[in-house]
């Protein structure tokens, strides 16, 4: 992941579209999803998320590829290993293929 002084682009979307499914959202109250991947930024470091009245600090945006996922990475987004996270992101885009190359937006958030 190349982070170090990178320069973000504009915005692609608004954070209130950053984590918008139920089970999504379940799992950030709860505390098991500290981050989400998005094809484009939604929210720039230090924004605040609102989910059912509680706060949501961004602290780190960044860009990776879908091939450098681990099961870190996986737990991050509320899921045990990077099979079950994809499994997940398949079904909810069906016919999207999963392509190690990919870039994809990390957003990292915490509460507040």
């Amino acid at each position: 992941m190349s982070e170090t002084n990178q320069t973000l682009p504009p915005k692609t979307c608004a954070i209130e579209r950053l984590v918008t499914v139920k089970d999504d959202i379940d799992k950030v109250l709860k505390g098991e999803k500290t981050a989400t991947r998005r094809n484009g930024r939604y929210a720039d470091p230090g924004e605040i998320m609102e989910l059912e009245g509680k706060r949501f600090e961004v602290t780190r945006v960044y860009q990776q590829s879908l091939g450098e996922l681990t099961d870190d990475h996986a737990r991050a987004e509320g899921f045990e290993t990077v099979e079950a996270y994809k499994s997940y992101i398949l079904s909810m885009h069906p016919g999207m293929p999963w392509l190690p190359h990919m870039k994809v937006w990390v957003h990292e958030f915490r509460a507040v």
